[in-house]
């Protein structure tokens, strides 16, 4: 008998509700047994409760096998608001951040197909500073825990996934201690998996690579900074932010949503970008085949990538984002249409 699998919903702020909404029609309509419950969770949410987030969350997420979620916002200056990613990243022990880019021919710069799996809990994001004698310090911290866990998943979706080439980025010319127990303890893993090439390359060089030649590149394990830095950098590669979906992993929960933010200015309108979401959406029905061993979710997980690709390249519904004018709903409705006569 085929798991059911139990999926919790956060909608998110600004036009994650539209994008969330859209994701899960399609995935409705998918022979697949998934079961939604809905989390309460955001700006949005606080406004109405006073809390970021809903009381019994940690209760609900133990019976959960993943979490699809639209974007939050953390309004600049608000004191009393703390960050909700942030608290969901930490009480969930999301320890590395997956963040796929894969060109679209007529809108990307250049064909590529790369991976970014950044350490997610550790580096200057740890977020303890201070100042003395008007001197600014921030505290970074490199374990080798945390290291060993990004770099252990690292090769394990390279693995699932069919790439051959892993390559971990650092300063460690520079930062000889921090950098350098990243990379040492990168290839003391990389030994664990002798049919993937494990390699490096130092972080300014790694820019500069993706743009001019990224096809040199498959699988990048990055510290917390410099992973955050060259995300952005790729998705602008890729041609917008609303094309890229991305994963938080810990070691009993996914987290799964678009990489771009909550874009009041055109919240309501029903013409955002919901790409970054369903990928992400595609992402979670991965992660969950290979957990499970369920090669069901990991067929419709192709699928809908499949159908991106021809509402793109083929079929240019493109929404405002990307120069077209095509709704939500539009590029829904056509990866369901794509995916049923597949």
């Amino acid at each position: 008998m085929a798991k059911k699998y139990r999926i919790g919903v956060i909608e998110g702020d600004g036009i994650g509700p539209e994008i969330v909404s859209a994701t899960l029609h399609i995935l409705n309509h998918l022979p697949l047994d998934l079961e939604y419950i809905k989390i309460e969770a955001g700006y949005t949410y606080y406004k109405k409760s006073g809390r970021g987030i809903e009381e019994d969350f940690i209760d609900k997420v133990k019976e959960l096998d993943a979490i699809l979620k639209g974007p939050l916002y953390t309004p600049p200056g608000a004191i009393e608001f703390k960050s909700v990613n942030v608290l969901i990243r930490r009480e969930l022990d999301l320890y590395a951040n997956i963040r796929p880019f894969k060109s679209y021919r007529g809108i990307s710069l250049r064909n590529f197909n790369i991976v970014i799996v950044r350490e997610n809990l550790e580096d200057v994001y740890v977020g303890i500073e201070g100042e003395y004698n008007r001197t600014a310090i921030a505290l970074r911290i490199i374990s080798e825990r945390e290291t060993e866990r990004v770099a252990e998943y690292a090769f394990k979706y390279a693995e699932d996934h069919g790439f051959k080439k892993v390559t971990v980025v650092h300063k460690a010319n520079i930062l000889k201690i921090s950098d350098g127990l990243f990379r040492d303890v990168f290839f003391r893993v990389a030994k664990r998996y002798p049919n993937i090439v494990a390699d490096e390359i130092i972080v300014d060089t790694a820019a500069y690579t993706i743009v001019k030649n990224p096809e040199k590149i498959q699988v990048l394990v990055t510290p917390n900074l410099y992973g955050d830095i060259l995300a952005d950098l790729l998705a602008g590669m890729v041609g917008s932010l609303g094309l890229c979906g991305s994963a938080q992993i810990g070691e009993s929960i996914g987290v799964f949503e678009p990489v771009h933010g909550v874009a009041f200015d055109i919240a309501g309108k029903g013409i955002a970008n919901p790409i970054g979401e369903i990928l992400s959406a595609k992402m979670m029905l991965e992660y969950l085949g290979h957990k499970h061993g369920d090669q069901r979710l990991i067929l419709y997980a192709k699928k809908i990538d499949e159908a991106i690709n021809i509402v793109i390249e083929e079929k240019k519904l493109l929404t405002p984002d990307l120069g077209g004018s095509f709704k939500t709903m539009d590029i829904a409705n056509t990866i369901i249409d794509i995916i049923k006569s597949s």
